[in-house]
């Protein structure tokens, strides 16, 4: 008879964390422990003994993405439990070293199928992650550094200050912004701070 899988849980809301704890060992596997924070999971007696940690991006203060990459580094591997269904979110998951990501408002089917694939080695999006990553945004279609000069638009810095930055003449800076204006189709230097700014506020951080 196979072993249950020994899954750890960390999550910033103790009914959460219950429920999944009632749902996981309700499918056959075993809980070694669970916690709220990054700190406290990576002190935990229980974490090395664990074969697949469970995380929420969202951890108050915290970074679930800093933690799943202190995880890879130590072997273990992971999965992203959350209620965030940003194509950006979920891909910053996914490069950080989780082998897979559910959303929290799939059935609770997608779980226990997502704790199968990654334990056994195999990537896995949920149905509703599926669909955020096949939605392709203007933005996503810039360049690494068009990308990168937006987000800078969007955290208010000025062309100047860009051009510093990024150690490029503001000339240079000018004509990038003209190419990403037409990838974007947006009319004015204006416009594209204003959206790129927006942009920022709206996309969560993790």
């Amino acid at each position: 008879m196979t072993a249950p899988t020994r899954i750890f849980l960390v999550d910033d809301h103790p009914m959460v964390r219950e429920g999944l704890a009632n749902m996981l060992q309700g499918a056959g596997f075993q809980i070694t422990g669970q916690v709220e924070g990054v700190h406290e999971a990576l002190r935990h007696p229980a974490l090395p003994e664990s074969e697949l940690v469970i995380v929420d991006l969202a951890l108050g203060e915290e970074s679930g993405i800093e933690l799943i990459k202190r995880l890879k580094e130590r072997g273990l591997a992971t999965l992203v439990y959350s209620m965030h269904e940003c194509p950006d979110v979920i891909r910053k998951a996914l490069d950080a070293g989780a082998g897979g990501y559910v959303t929290k408002r799939e059935a609770s089917g997608s779980l226990n199928e997502a704790v199968h694939a990654v334990q056994a080695g195999r990537p896995f999006l949920s149905p509703r992650a599926k669909k955020a990553l096949a939605r392709t945004l203007p933005v996503d279609t810039l360049t690494g550094q068009q990308q990168l000069i937006y987000r800078l638009m969007g955290q208010g810095l000025s062309n100047d200050e860009i051009a510093r930055q990024l150690k490029i003449s503001v000339r240079t800076l000018e004509s990038y912004c003209v190419r990403i204006m037409d990838k974007l189709t947006v009319q004015g230097i204006k416009e594209l701070r204003r959206q790129a700014i927006r942009d920022a506020t709206t996309t969560p951080s993790v």
